[in-house]
């Protein structure tokens, strides 16, 4: 019997060879299209066309002679990553939701969706790859960045779990972009030349303060900019007499008040801002860009630095709190008091960076060795071994 897989077309290329690339292996293929997103009020333009990605998404089915059908997943979108969104920004937190969508919709709703159509996998076009390791008579499925390096998404899956390796397949993860365009023009598939999808996952481009006005009312407020000579800049002891409390300096974030800085402009919400931001601040006459270092949702200010090597953008470190703690690899979970050395990054196509992680009894602490720009409480930190992710987990 022919092992069956149900390839989540999504009208682009990627998934589109992905499910060539099945065929050619001897699999039986189904393309399955997720909808997800119904709200066109606040996606750019024609940014989130989702009836032309089901369109394509239909006529590469039909080249490749496959079966294909549209799902509606919008019900469980709305509740499992747009209500979390709009819950985390409310927190002046920065929730990434690719990687919610991928742990939450297209590796549990749509994987049990397969596995009742009588899949034995489900596959995506993401880069990466899947391996199995043998260890004390058990198998362990290892998540490895994909051989395209400049296209690597290994970080987008840093939430799956063995289960959920165990029944998935990369199909294009041992190939590059170039390649991928190749075959899909060599075949005649209509995806060959088509943009590869910006933006979040299943909407699109959005303006995001449009995107977040539908939960999140606009309240004016301040923008205060604070100076690189701030007093808690000073005082970064990291010769503390304990582990802990060097630990907790590393990855401590400054705490600034209204009285820290000059007020320089007015905002419509804090909660539309991240850090690192330098876009949308509508501040001018600066030597320098000013940066956004903090934002306080409660007393509905921004805090400002000048130029992108202001100090309060950058820490070596981070906290993982305990239940927020992710290992997509059990057996290398490293016990309280234990550390390891890693590499690690904070966000997509960021390099990967050296660090050391501490497991401790107030969660677990990601120390890197050179300074981090916009450590972001609610994006993801994960780490790897090599060219394999291990873990992740939110930032805290």
């Amino acid at each position: 019997m022919k092992k069956r897989v149900i390839v989540g077309l999504s009208g682009g290329v990627d998934s589109s060879v992905a499910a060539y690339q099945l065929l050619k292996e001897g699999y039986e293929v189904i393309g399955l299209f997720m909808k997800n997103w119904h709200d066109e009020s606040v996606t750019i333009s024609d940014e989130c066309p989702w009836l032309d990605d089901s369109n394509d998404a239909m006529l590469v089915a039909e080249k490749l002679g496959i079966p294909f059908q549209t799902v509606d997943l919008s019900k469980e979108y709305k509740e499992k990553i747009v209500d979390y969104m709009f819950n985390e920004y409310e927190m002046g937190r920065t929730p990434n939701p690719d990687i919610l969508c991928n742990r939450e919709i297209k590796f549990d709703v749509f994987l049990k969706i397969a596995l009742e159509l009588g899949a034995d996998y489900v596959a995506t076009g993401h880069y990466c790859r899947k391996s199995i390791v043998e260890k004390n008579q058990k198998k362990y499925f290892q998540l490895l960045s994909g051989k395209d390096l400049n296209k690597d998404q290994s970080y987008f899956l840093c939430q799956l779990s063995q289960n959920q390796l165990s029944k998935t397949l990369f199909p294009i993860g041992e190939l590059v972009k170039s390649e991928v365009r190749e075959i899909a023009q060599k075949e005649g598939l209509i995806t060959a030349n088509k943009k590869d999808s910006q933006g979040l996952c299943f909407i699109g481009k959005v303006r995001l303060p449009d995107f977040l006005q539908q939960k999140l009312k606009p309240k004016i407020g301040e923008i205060v900019e604070i100076p690189k000579t701030f007093i808690g800049y000073q005082n970064q002891n990291t010769d503390s007499s304990t582990l802990q409390l060097q630990l907790e300096s590393k990855s401590k974030k400054h705490i600034y008040t209204r009285k820290d800085g000059k007020v320089v402009g007015s905002h419509q919400g804090a909660h539309y801002f991240t850090k690192g931001q330098r876009k949308g601040l509508g501040v001018g006459g600066t030597t320098e860009p000013l940066f956004v270092i903090d934002t306080d949702v409660n007393e509905n200010i921004i805090y400002v630095g000048l130029g992108k090597n202001h100090p309060g953008l950058y820490r070596h470190g981070l906290l993982i709190q305990l239940d927020e703690i992710h290992w997509i690899r059990p057996d290398l979970k490293i016990n309280n008091g234990e550390s390891l050395a890693v590499m690690s990054r904070i966000r997509y196509r960021q390099k990967l960076e050296k660090a050391t992680i501490y497991q401790t009894g107030l969660g677990l602490y990601v120390i890197f060795e050179n300074l981090q720009s916009a450590i972001t409480e609610g994006q993801f930190v994960a780490w790897y071994i090599k060219d394999e992710l291990i873990g992740s987990g939110v930032i805290s």
